[in-house]
């Protein structure tokens, strides 16, 4: 039987690594060994680069590079580059930005840009003897990041404050040190993770020197990690028109306006609906976060526990509609970098940022924000209209053809055949095996 553990993994070339996958795991499956190596860059430094992303890099996985024009945000007008593999999402929002951009566009604000991280401390002893400690040494744990700082502060950015918190009543001996901090144009995290270890280890030094601590009354510090929590970190968008100019698809303006408020205001209600309907805001949001590259995992993770930071877990987005006239909104935590990180490592990140016209964090938080309140009004307008599936199909019909290898001519023919027929799999099979079968 074939030993399928391996030691020194990590010390072996890009093929032999794939050699030993294929015959370990593959089967010594030529073909899909040949498939790895095809999909590596032409250029060998461009490749290296790349492999250098992460460990263990074998090969590439390619993913559509797309934009979506006609936004106007703030008066400006973007085009949006978007990385997504799912069928519709890039047309959904460029629809929504045309039909937006002919009703004053996308208007924005910056509500606030902070940030933070936590060293945990395990703590038996009295409360006020911690207190105590922690605000006559608190000047000092401030400065013991000022040799760290100096690039952030030029910048306009830094450690703002440390509080300490008290959640003894939740978990037994557990205080935590919240440090906020103002990352400029950076995302940060390795910025406030260094700030943070710097401050538990000057915090463990200092307290070990403090006379007002009981026997075996230390404070331990368990760990110091920033949250990618960011609810103070948050950006609004909003749209608005009077309610006639939303006539569509044979509603009058009041009756979609009614029909789409009522709709966002189930997601506000229903958890049931309101995860498939933050998950269609994330389309546009993740696509945006991936191709200006960024960490949409981080703010994946951030925006869905701001959704339920009431208890409840609740649509992003609002709707209302005062006299006569529709407005429709999103607030977002986003915690964005436009320098450090693969910003300016990924050749196709500087693309789309050149696309983007060079933006600050905050102007990138604003088009982030403005793609899922896009996305999000196309998913709804057509949830409200015709039904999801309608234009979601549409798009999916290449998908299907390519699945089942149809030819041009049929490719052609069918996009015309399913004009007034039903979208499934098995109805494009069926007639790709008899439109090819009829050309042979």
């Amino acid at each position: 039987m074939t030993i399928k553990t391996i030691n020194g993994f990590s010390k072996l070339s890009k093929q032999e690594k794939i050699n030993w996958l294929s015959q370990t795991f593959l089967g010594g499956n030529t073909q899909a060994s040949n498939l790895l190596s095809l999909y590596w860059h032409e250029d060998s430094e461009r490749q290296k680069r790349h492999d250098e992303f992460i460990e263990n890099a074998l090969s590439n996985f390619f993913l559509p590079f797309a934009v979506a024009p006609n936004f106007k945000i703030d008066g400006r007008i973007f085009a949006i580059p978007m990385v997504i593999e799912e069928s519709s999402v890039v047309a959904a929002a460029s629809n929504a930005a045309k039909f937006w951009l002919e009703r004053g566009g996308f208007k924005t604000e910056i509500v606030s840009t902070i940030k933070s991280g936590q060293i945990h401390l395990n703590y038996s002893g009295q409360a006020q003897s911690l207190i105590e400690f922690f605000e006559s040494h608190k000047k000092q744990l401030i400065s013991s990041v000022d040799e760290l700082s100096q690039s952030m502060v030029k910048r306009g950015g830094g450690l703002i404050d440390l509080i300490l918190a008290n959640e003894s009543e939740s978990l037994s001996d557990y205080y935590y040190i919240d440090a906020r901090f103002n990352t400029a144009d950076a995302m940060g995290a390795n910025y406030i993770n260094s700030c943070l270890e710097t401050i538990a280890e000057n915090f463990g030094m200092l307290a070990s020197d403090f006379d007002g601590f009981g026997p075996n009354e230390q404070p331990e510090v368990v760990m110091s990690i920033l949250s990618n929590f960011v609810p103070e970190c948050l950006v609004r968008v909003t749209v608005s028109c009077p309610v006639t100019e939303l006539a569509q698809e044979g509603l009058s303006g009041k009756e979609f306006a009614h029909k789409f408020v009522r709709a966002v205001d189930i997601a506000q209600t229903n958890p049931l609906r309101a995860v498939t309907h933050n998950k269609g805001i994330m389309n546009g949001v993740d696509a945006v976060v991936l191709a200006t590259g960024n960490d949409f995992r981080a703010v994946e993770a951030g925006v869905h526990a701001y959704a339920c930071r009431d208890g409840r877990y609740k649509s992003l987005s609002k709707a209302k509609v005062n006299q006569d006239h529709f407005e429709f909104s999103i607030e977002l935590p986003l915690a964005l970098g436009t320098v450090g990180g693969l910003t300016k490592l990924h050749p196709m990140v500087g693309v789309a940022m050149s696309i983007l016209q060079e933006p600050s964090a905050e102007e990138l938080m604003k088009i982030v924000a403005t793609a899922g309140l896009a996305q999000n009004f196309a998913a709804v307008r057509s949830l409200v209209t015709t039904g999801i599936q309608k234009g979601h199909m549409k798009m999916h019909l290449l998908n299907l053809l390519s699945q089942y290898n149809a030819e041009e001519s049929t490719k052609i023919a069918a996009v015309e055949h399913f004009k007034s027929n039903s979208i499934s799999a098995r109805s494009v099979a069926e007639f790709v095996a008899s439109h090819q079968k009829n050309d042979q």
